[in-house]
């Protein structure tokens, strides 16, 4: 019994939690995990100051001893650092979470030494994110601009360390940080003054590693950041200016309730396309890529821009029935020889005043709901001309249909 309580409240708690953050706390703790082998040359190294970091012999006794463990640091902070991207459910923070996942698995396995627990968390971790792929489906700015400094600075201490150890290979030499940084930010950035030449076959070959390395880290850095931007601002140019064109033969849906929502999702099931206008203000939960217009849908400008004129059906689902009759008659005066209305009465005492405005179909949740439960206690047939019945209020007490 205690076991199963464990249970309960462990699927309570993460039944709460997004995805994006249980995933991101077991990258983290991948991370950590591979790091720590890694620290070890960190907490070798003197504490003297900032100075002595810098300093030939600190560094020569970090490549001395630490030039394998370099990939533990940069593969270990890179998983910390696109964690982050993971919480905001960025797309380049899954994939460059997987590459990274794929590395250190690889590499748990070169350096295993009969130990292969982390490396099959590891790729067991690499497997879970594959399969939540469809939930990392954002365009982040924050995640690209993550990932374009972790690439920046990986490439830029893989060229300094790089540097300082073939710098003998070199003509000058290279024999202090300044200049393995002047170095590796000239072949990083393809400028290639010539005052430092490799000499060697390892160091010609390090070089222009360093050189196609650096085409394409700035290359994916500036589109994983620019795209966001780019993809934000082409998106508001699409459905603000080319949308017009195609609102043609499509459902105008005026309201946020759920009935509008439900109704927009059903149409857009099934092929149809569908316009929705929204009052500025008023939430709604329509998805990102519906043609969504911020306006009054009383207005006839707005309804112009929804392409009123070319639209088969006007909806009217607000929750007000008053705002739903003044939609009617704003969608009459600038809509097209065969658009059609259709208004929605949310109190059955108001039905009669909403077909005034001669709505081509008008109907009430109430009096529907009512009728069909009716209908079905007594055991009367429920058939298609009782339903058409029912959607033009031809229900028992309101007499006539809609104009």
């Amino acid at each position: 019994m205690k076991f199963l309580r464990i249970r309960n409240r462990l699927r309570l708690l993460f039944g709460h939690l997004p995805m994006g953050w249980i995933l991101a706390a077991l990258v983290i703790a991948d991370g950590y995990l591979f790091l720590q082998p890694g620290l070890s040359v960190i907490r070798q190294a003197p504490t003297h100051g900032w100075s002595s970091w810098l300093s030939m012999d600190t560094l020569n006794a970090l490549l001395q001893t630490g030039v394998a463990g370099l990939p533990r640091l940069v593969l270990g902070v890179g998983l910390q650092v696109m964690a982050l991207g993971l919480i905001l459910r960025a797309r380049i923070a899954w994939a460059f979470s997987l590459l990274l996942l794929i590395a250190v698995g690889t590499f748990s396995l070169w350096k295993a030494n009969g130990h292969f627990g982390l490396a099959a968390y590891t790729l067991v971790l690499a497997c879970v994110l594959l399969a939540y792929w469809r939930h990392f489906d954002r365009s982040s700015l924050a995640a690209g601009t993550l990932f374009a400094v972790f690439s920046m600075l990986s490439l830029l201490i893989y060229a300094v360390f790089g540097s300082l150890y073939l710098g003998n290979d070199f003509q000058p030499k290279i024999l202090d940080v300044a200049t393995a940084f002047y170095f590796s930010i000239v072949s990083m950035s393809t400028v290639g003054y010539g005052d430092i030449t490799p000499q060697t076959v390892a160091a010609r070959l390090f070089s222009a590693s360093i050189i196609i390395l650096g085409i394409t880290v700035f290359a994916t850095s500036i589109s994983a950041v620019v795209g966001p931007i780019v993809g934000g601002n082409l998106k508001r140019l699409v459905k603000g200016r080319l949308s017009n064109v195609m609102r043609k033969n499509h459902f105008i849906i005026a309201g946020a309730t759920p009935l509008a929502q439900s109704v927009c999702a059903g149409l857009r099931r099934r092929g149809n396309n569908v316009t929705v206008i929204v009052p500025v203000g008023v939430p709604h939960s329509y998805p990102e890529d519906t043609d969504l217009i911020l306006g009054d849908p009383t207005n006839s400008a707005v309804l112009g821009e929804a392409g009123v004129s070319h639209a088969e059906y006007v909806l009217a689902l607000r929750d007000d029935d008053a705002e739903n009759a003044f939609i009617v008659l704003a969608a009459k005066e600038a809509a097209g020889p065969a658009t059609r209305t259709v208004a929605l009465a949310n109190t059955a005492t108001h039905l009669q005043k909403i077909k005034s405005v001669n709505p081509d179909m008008v109907f009430s949740l109430q009096l529907l709901g009512s009728e069909i439960l009716l209908r079905t206690l007594s055991g009367e047939p429920l058939d298609s001309e009782a339903i058409t019945s029912l959607f033009f209020a031809r229900t028992p007490g309101v007499k006539g249909a809609a104009g």
